[in-house]
């Protein structure tokens, strides 16, 4: 579908799944901020700021994540792919990839922080308590996983926002005005 037609409101995405996917864009992109900000800013920044602040979103967004997974599944609007070709398939592949990727980064976070034997507090709003036993060896395991994974979890979302703005940019088929919060 080329040109410039503006998809009818059929073709649009409902409210709830614009805001849904908009909210977990916004929170793997703090999520990946604060982590990498870990790694270079001072110690006590680290231990405390910016650990809480990560795990705080991180809380969130599972919560986020769980909303959206049962949107989806129980009454969410799917649309058809935008083009018939190959890219279809593509993109259909790539979207599951993305809800593993966020499902089992929410999983691996969760597992981390327990097996470091450490509670969750939500911005010292309340507390989740540690489900098992410390296992440190495990945890620092576990860390290289969780890191490895939002880098998988960045790269492909990039190549997800590459692809929607090839769309927007060069096809100029409406296919990103489908998840724009505002339709243009």
């Amino acid at each position: 579908m080329h040109g410039t037609a503006t998809p009818a409101a059929h073709d649009r995405y409902d409210t709830v799944t614009i805001v849904f996917h908009w909210l977990t864009a916004l929170f793997v992109l703090a999520l990946f901020a604060t982590g990498a900000l870990r790694e270079y800013a001072p110690r006590a920044w680290r231990l405390f700021w910016l650990e809480d602040v990560h795990i705080s979103i991180g809380i969130a967004f599972t919560v986020v994540l769980v909303g959206r997974l049962v949107w989806r599944w129980a009454g969410g609007r799917r649309l058809a792919a935008a083009t018939a070709d190959f890219t279809g398939p593509l993109s259909k592949a790539v979207h599951w990839l993305l809800y593993v990727l966020l499902a089992v980064q929410a999983i691996i976070g969760f597992n981390l922080r327990w097996l470091q034997g450490e509670n969750f507090s939500f911005f010292g709003l309340f507390s989740i308590p540690s489900l098992y036993a410390s296992n440190r060896a495990l945890a620092h395991t576990i860390e290289n996983v969780h890191n490895w994974a939002a880098w998988a979890l960045v790269i492909i979302a990039g190549g997800h926002a590459i692809a929607a703005l090839y769309h927007r940019y060069v096809l100029k088929d409406g296919v990103l005005r489908r998840m724009l919060p505002i339709a243009g």
